[in-house]
């Protein structure tokens, strides 16, 4: 086993990497870093700051220029940081020192590190948004399909009252629905960073702020107006929206593990894990992942989250606990959002099933509304003490409520009472709503 699952042969195939992987490998960051050098060298070069043939040579070599991860390793392993590294690599492969001596001029290592992430993770929440958006669709499509399909609806692990198939599935949807509209609030996040060394700026001079707002231009990153070397709300933030994906997806895999175990199986899954001794078991492997990836990624996010605090104007502790966990939270999230369209794509509801768990409550789960039929031409207490009495009696004499309630109540349309299609009040409503929410959201891209 690797350190990394998803960088494992065996098991990459089961936590899929996705293409969100692939914006950490090293050749990635070495690349966005080298894009970072070479934009800032050119807007350097429009400004004066450096000299505009210098700025033209260095831009264009950064683009082209190819650096491998071993030739800045040792350095690395020196300074922490691989950009004293990667600068003398590029002034070498360059072999212009009249040029060369101008890149990286006036920026620190983090403004450059800082700001190459951001070009990263602004791929990877591209990325993120359409295996989001193909999962809402999915979701709206099969609550659609069974938005008046009865089951029964649990809380604290026990029968409760009818819901339906469609509606147990808007509420998968519903946080995820959510998080796609916090989507652009999220994307205001992705700064350029440039302030130098203590986040002053020396070197840029008095044209420092437009600088900085250039070089965002260039890169189609934001500007801040401001350093943040020490302020790590940009990351904090963008982590707390890929966890609270996660969470919603592990949702679903412990939805659907409960509901496809033995004794309950009112879904079917047509990918599941097979054990080396049992023949008969049908595990559903890829639910349980998706609870492993969330626990996975709320710890790396508590982790983030303590480093938060960077001490003074730079902290190399906090910078690199960074390293450690940020990528591990995106690529989780874009794995679990691969692995839960996936999941939905071979799951199923089981009528019949759904049907035996709610006649085997001898229509004790309708009891609630019981109470409320009787409480229209009773005292609300009284009504309720009178449920609870045929509710016991029922479960004493082994009797379907409905036929206690038909032989002291011959009044009351028992067939209807008692029928779970026509107890399931908002639930079809519900899933007309996020069906059509996300109908609109999925119209405008």
């Amino acid at each position: 086993m690797t350190i990394s699952i998803f960088d494992s042969e065996i098991y990459k195939t089961h936590f899929v990497r996705g293409n969100t992987a692939e914006l950490f490998s090293d050749a990635s960051e070495l690349r966005a870093l080298l894009t970072v050098e070479g934009a800032l060298a050119k807007v350097q070069g429009e400004h004066g700051i450096i000299p505009n043939a210098s700025a033209v040579a260095i831009h264009r070599a950064a683009s082209c220029v190819e650096i491998k991860s071993a030739e800045i390793a040792i350095s690395t392993e020196k300074n922490g940081i691989p950009i004293p590294g990667l600068v003398t690599a590029f002034r070498d492969s360059m072999n212009s020192p009249e040029h060369s001596q101008y890149i990286h001029w006036g920026a620190t290592s983090q403004d450059i590190m800082d700001t190459g992430l951001m070009l990263r993770l602004r791929s990877a929440f591209d990325e993120l948004e359409q295996s989001l958006l193909s999962l809402l669709v999915m979701l709206a499509e099969l609550a659609g399909r069974h938005s008046d399909l009865p089951m029964l609806a649990r809380t604290y692990g026990q029968g409760a009252l009818p819901t339906s198939f469609g509606c147990v599935v808007t509420s998968w949807g519903w946080p995820l629905l959510d998080a796609h509209e916090a989507l652009d609030e999220i994307r205001q996040n992705f700064w350029v960073s440039l302030s130098g060394a203590a986040g002053t700026a020396l070197p840029l001079g008095s044209d420092a702020d437009q600088v900085r707002t250039d070089l965002a231009c260039e890169l189609k990153l934001l500007d801040p107006k401001r350093s943040w070397h020490s302020d790590r709300g940009p990351y904090l933030r963008t982590a707390a929206w890929l966890s609270r994906i996660v969470i919603a997806l592990a949702k679903i895999g412990e939805d659907i593990g409960m509901l496809s175990q033995s004794g309950i199986e009112e879904v079917y899954l047509s990918d599941v894990g097979a054990s080396s001794t049992m023949p008969q078991k049908k595990n559903p492997v890829m639910a349980a992942t998706l609870v492993a990836i969330n626990n996975q990624v709320q710890g790396a996010f508590s982790t983030l989250s303590q480093s938060g605090p960077h001490r003074q104007q730079r902290d190399g502790s906090a910078w690199f606990t960074e390293w450690m966990t940020l990528p591990t939270i995106v690529v989780g999230a874009g794995s679990a959002l691969e692995m839960a369209c996936k999941l939905l794509q071979g799951l199923s509801p089981q009528p019949d099933a759904m049907a035996a768990s709610l006649a085997e409550r001898k229509g004790l789960i309708l009891s609630e509304a019981l109470a409320f039929s009787l409480a229209k031409t009773l005292p609300r207490p009284q009504a309720n003490a009178i449920v609870k009495a045929l509710c016991n009696e029922s479960l004493a004499s082994d009797m379907h409520l409905k036929t206690l309630v038909a032989r002291d109540w011959p009044e009351i349309d028992t067939d209807t009472l008692f029928d779970p299609s026509q107890q399931l009040g908002m639930a079809p409503v519900e899933v007309r709503n996020f069906v059509e929410a996300v109908q609109e959201k999925t119209s405008r891209k």
